[in-house]
């Protein structure tokens, strides 16, 4: 593969971060961005992401938003977006509800209707592709959407959802996300809420969203990328997704994922690329190089010892996660490194 290309069926398994001699800004034509832990948090932006996507935009990458979350409408995330000081229109958006309103159109007739449990973003979508949303199974639906509709969705709907669903209609969720990060806390997400349906049914949903390939494809499709770079902060939605796509990917560490968690990746979880924030579109990455038994990327070193992971030498953290990943994910394979991590990533302050 080179150093900006796209993962193929019958490419070995990753076995360490690659390298990138120019920025990653300039290697691929777009950059597929999570929002919440990657853009924004909370409502706020990161730390250098204005910056950083400005730069980028400025340089000629395209950057589209991509989002699991089908409550907001493409309209209302590009005007918060906006308002952060990162210009983007409603066409800048694709979300899990345009990706499961798709899916259902390519199997029910045009103008059908649809049993939706959801918000306004799952609304719009399913219009956008000819369809009618109802709200009762007594309505006649030949399909039931679920997608998030907020904190205050009223069981009653998840009721119609289950009468239509135990019947034989259809079922598609935009996303199986079981939780979502709040001002508050972590929060149940649409995941929990296809779980009360299924319990009620016993029936499996077709789903549309992040790690699956309709919601790559709908990206695909809208965005027209030819070298795309998936940047995220999950290993189970970001990465597991541009997996599943056969593109490259750019995990960022101002999200939910943890230096240990990444070690531990299994091979579908193992980004292409690690950086500390969005300013890791900008550069180059480091090669990270065998060396005896080991692996090296900058000053620090990595090796096993006993049944531990061990890191010599000193500099920038981020190639000392970059060598440990190297070693975990070679000695673990087509498997889950179970090595001890713990005082190698504590040295690094990760």
């Amino acid at each position: 593969m080179s150093q900006t290309g796209s993962r193929t069926p019958s490419e070995p398994v990753r076995t360490r971060p690659a390298g990138s001699a120019e920025p990653l800004n300039a290697g691929y034509d777009t950059a597929l961005l999570d929002l919440d832990g990657v853009v924004y948090a909370g409502g706020e932006a990161i730390a250098y992401a204005v910056e950083s996507l400005d730069t980028a935009r400025s340089g000629g990458m395209r950057l589209a938003y991509v989002t699991n979350n089908a409550l907001r409408t493409p309209d209302a995330v590009a005007a918060h977006l906006t308002e952060l000081g990162i210009p983007a229109d409603a066409s800048d958006v694709i979300t899990s509800a345009q990706a499961v309103a798709r899916l259902v159109s390519e199997q029910v007739p045009a103008g059908a209707r649809v049993l939706m449990v959801g918000g306004e973003g799952l609304r719009v979508a399913l219009r956008e592709r000819g369809l009618e949303p109802v709200e009762s199974a007594d309505d006649e639906p030949v399909a039931v959407v679920q997608g998030y509709g907020g904190p205050d969705l009223a069981w009653s709907r998840f009721a119609e959802a289950s009468y239509a669903v135990a019947r034989g209609v259809p079922w598609f969720a935009s996303n199986t996300d079981l939780t979502i990060p709040s001002g508050r806390g972590i929060a149940p997400g649409n995941g929990a809420a296809v779980e009360v349906v299924r319990i009620a049914t016993g029936a499996e949903p077709q789903v549309a969203g992040k790690p699956l390939p309709p919601m790559h494809r709908e990206t695909i499709l809208r965005t027209g990328a030819e070298r795309p770079l998936v940047v995220g902060d999950r290993l189970d939605t970001d990465i597991e997704g541009a997996f599943n796509g056969g593109v490259d990917s750019l995990l960022v560490l101002t999200g939910v994922t943890d230096g240990a968690q990444l070690l531990a990746a299994r091979p579908e979880h193992r980004p292409t690329y690690v950086d500390a924030d969005l300013r890791g579109l900008l550069a180059g990455q480091p090669e990270v190089a065998a060396e005896g038994e080991g692996f090296r990327c900058g000053g620090f070193s990595a090796a096993v010892r006993g049944e531990a992971l061990v890191l010599e030498g000193e500099g920038d953290a981020l190639d000392g996660l970059r060598a440990l990943c190297a070693v975990a994910w070679s000695r673990a394979g087509s498997g889950v490194c179970e090595l001890d991590g713990g005082k190698a990533l504590a040295r690094l302050g990760l």
